[in-house]
């Protein structure tokens, strides 16, 4: 990347600025989570982005990719350009907290934080704004339907990269688990790939008096069940890494009956796309092998859903670096480990040079929870490290 690192005002300025005007960045974020949007609705939480983006001088494009919305703003002469991105839209659960800025949205939540990731960019944004310490072009990209694992493509195939060109681009993620404020890197694999399957076991119903007379898929489900994890114990590389889930079963409704057929819903996840494609390739034949091993049948639909997210080191390293300048080690999680969720941010980091950063949420409920919630303690260390991160990237 060649960044060169310039003398920054004291860290402490930044934060002070951040701090003069954090109360109103909490309120904002306590708004969007109380009116929480699932993926591709988020006109609510994009409208008001976009008004507050423009009011602080950025130039604004709204419906990319559907619902997202793309600032720019230019600081200096400089030619580099540097991209920031978070996710905008909410889960459908029911949330649990009993917050005063509860979800006032039946059954749709922002459970995973997303509300915490804008409003980090978005206190960022103004502090940047205000100061324009930087020489190049800033693009923040507020990318809807995250959580199906669409915006981030739909935003690339409505030319996201072309209309709005960066040299890098940058996202984060918080983390429970994680003492609130610390930051962790990864380099390489960082989150897992995601695929689906639905897979029917179809045999032939019968009386639970006379299983002879029928071919029994609840027998064969269960045996499939079984030996689908000698994928993962006997088929992947011990050195590698992947995950096989059985979440859903679903047949019959009778105690005395063998029903005719039985869905299976499952969920891979792998670092790696050769170990990716060998849950794809083994999977189904091993489906259809046990059902027919039954006398039954297996209709398998494996559906890809998206890669491994990959950071690219020499970007993760200048992203390590910014944050050890800002803070110091003592707020850098050492050894920080791949997370085996997955993040459709992966798409952006096919299509450009750049790396997905954690942050810690502190002892909270895990993500996707109906008890979670944001600490908005990290709004403003988080929003300080995209400050450094701009100015040093951009110098």
């Amino acid at each position: 990347m060649n960044v060169i690192t310039q003398h920054h005002r004291p860290a402490d300025d930044i934060e002070k600025g951040i701090i003069s005007f954090l109360d109103e960045i909490i309120a904002l974020r306590h708004d969007l989570h109380r009116y929480p949007e699932l993926a591709f609705q988020e006109r609510r939480t994009s409208k008001i982005v976009a008004s507050l983006l423009s009011s602080w001088g950025y130039e604004v494009t709204t419906g990319v990719g559907g619902t997202g919305v793309v600032a720019t703003l230019r600081g200096g002469d400089g030619g580099r350009r540097l991209g920031i991105r978070a996710d905008m839209d909410a889960l459908p659960i029911e949330e649990a907290t009993d917050l005063p800025y509860a979800s006032d949205n039946p059954g749709v939540m922002h459970a995973c934080g997303h509300d915490g990731h804008m409003s980090i960019l978005l206190a960022a944004a103004r502090y940047l704004a205000e100061t324009r310490h930087f020489s190049g072009l800033l693009t923040l990209i507020f990318q809807p339907a995250e959580e199906i694992g669409a915006g981030a493509r739909k935003m690339i195939s409505d030319g996201l990269f072309e209309r709005f060109p960066v040299d890098a681009v940058f996202g984060l993620h918080n983390w429970p688990g994680v003492p609130s404020g610390q930051f962790g890197f990864v380099a390489d694999a960082a989150m897992a790939s995601v695929d689906q399957a639905v897979i029917r076991i179809v045999g032939k119903g019968g009386h639970g008096a006379e299983p002879h007379k029928a071919v029994d898929p609840v027998l064969a489900s269960a045996a499939f069940i079984t030996a689908l994890q000698s994928v993962v114990a006997r088929n992947v590389d011990p050195q590698d890494m992947a995950v096989v889930t059985v979440g859903s079963i679903h047949g019959g409704s009778a105690s005395n009956v063998i029903p005719e057929s039985v869905e299976l819903k499952l969920t891979m996840r792998a670092f790696s796309e050769a170990v990716r494609q060998q849950l794809q390739e083994r999977i189904p034949a091993l489906a259809r092998a046990q059902a027919e091993s039954f006398g039954a049948e297996a209709d398998v639909n494996y559906r890809l859903g998206f890669p491994a997210l990959i950071n690219h080191r020499e970007e993760t390293a200048f992203a390590h670096k910014v944050a050890l300048e800002t803070f110091g080690e003592g707020r850098i999680v050492r050894n920080f480990r791949p997370r085996t969720a997955s993040e459709d941010f992966a798409f952006m980091l096919q299509a450009r040079k750049g790396s997905y950063l954690f942050v810690g949420n502190g002892d909270s409920a895990p993500l996707h929870s109906a008890h979670y919630d944001f600490d908005d303690a990290i709004i403003a260390p988080a929003a300080r490290y995209w400050v450094r991160l701009v100015e040093t990237f951009l110098s």
